[in-house]
Parts: C-alpha cells; structure tokens; sequence
C-alpha cells in the first residue's frame, strides 16, 4: 500500500471502470470475491494499525452498510480483532439484505462470538444512537456507502454521516467517503469527512479535484490481489 500524492502521476477509475475491474478479476482471473474482499479488509486493518501503533488498548468503532463495503468492514474487524482490539461494529440498515461474500465474513464474525449491533438509520434517535456507540473510540472506520452510489444520500444516513463528522474522532473512509460521487468527487448531498481513505486498486476518478480533499484526508492506494495494466 503506498499513500497518494497529488505530484505524482497515478491512474484513476471511473466508477464504471472500478467495477469492470471487480467483474474481470472475478470472472475472467477466476480470483473470487471473498477473497478480492480479504485483501482490502486487510489492507485497511494495516493501516489502522499503523497509525493507532502508539495508542494503548485501542478501541473501534466500524459502521457498515448493508452491502459489499459493509463486507470490507467485517474483514477489518476480525483483523483487529485478532489483535487484540477493542472492536465495535453496527450495521446501518436491514441485516437481513446482506448477501454473497459480505454476509460470508459476518458469518464468521458471528461464529467468532463477536457482537454485532444494528441501528435503523429512520430511527427517530438515529443520531444519539451513532454517538453512544462511537464514544471512546480512538478511529471510526466508514463502511457505509460504497463507489456506487448514485444520487442523493437517503435522510437517515445523511444524519448518520453528519453526526459521524461531528464527533471529534478520526475516521478512515473504505474505498470511498460515504455520500462522496466517484466521479465527480461532489458530496450527494453528505459526504464523510475522512482523515484517512484507503481506495482499492487504483485512485478514484473525483480524488483528484480539490473539492474532494476536504472529504478524502490522506489517501492511501491498496490491492486487492491483482493489479490493472
């Protein structure tokens, strides 16, 4: 995993192209999806690591989503929590809608004793909720809303982005800011505001604007397992 710097001349993906990618390597390399999705869970575990090195008994606070990017953080989980992480996840949203490689590693998390709390982001208390589960936490990991999403975020997780942006923690961003545009790099109405984002394979396209670095904080390029030429 290298850091992104903005002199330096790194390739960018589209949303479209990012997940072409995602389709070759899995269909084409014959690479599955849960694995495609160890390798960035690790990646992101790393690099928590790394900066929480000099913080004594470090606590976590991981908030999912219901769909792959959610998957990423139940990987980043359990590797944290093999080592011996404070480790608190909530899942935003209907648990019942998590599928294929995602619901593959809450499985184990569950298997593994871990417990899993689940919020309703149309919850009348949404925002208290959000923050009485980040309290004490030394970084906030956002694994809301993935590359693909398209128009305006939903009320209830633009609340749960905005009050995870008023709480006076660090916040490493998976593959993307929540509510950030791929493309674009325009927050879809709220956008995580990241200290860290760790995107897979390559730079995304709207990380190059300055808008974007508002919401980026540094940025770190991960693989998944296989490259693009």
């Amino acid at each position: 995993m290298e850091q992104y710097l903005p002199e330096k001349q790194n390739s960018a993906m589209t949303r479209d192209e990012a997940r072409a990618f995602d389709f070759y390597a899995i269909n084409t390399i014959g690479i599955p999806g849960v694995v495609l999705m160890e390798n960035a869970g690790r990646s992101c575990a790393e690099l928590i690591k790394e900066q929480m090195r000099n913080t004594t008994n470090p606590k976590v606070c991981i908030f999912c989503g219901t769909g792959n990017n959610g998957g990423d953080g139940y990987v980043i989980a359990r590797h944290l929590r093999n080592v011996g992480y404070r480790v608190t996840i909530v899942i935003c949203g209907d648990k019942n809608k998590i599928k294929g490689d995602a619901k593959i590693n809450l499985d184990i998390l569950i298997a593994l004793n871990q417990v899993v709390e689940q919020v309703d982001p149309d919850a009348a208390n949404i925002m208290q909720e959000i923050k009485e589960y980040a309290s004490n936490a030394d970084i906030i990991v956002d694994c809301l809303l993935g590359t693909g999403l398209k128009g305006i975020v939903k009320d209830g997780y633009k609340l749960i982005i905005e009050t995870i942006n008023s709480i006076n923690c660090p916040v490493l961003a998976v593959d993307i800011p929540s509510g950030l545009d791929c493309d674009t790099g325009i927050p879809l109405g709220a956008a995580i505001r990241a200290d860290y984002t760790v995107s897979f394979i390559a730079l995304k396209k709207g990380f190059s604007t300055e808008q974007s670095s508002k919401y980026t904080g540094e940025i770190y390029i991960a693989s998944i397992g296989i490259e693009p030429y």
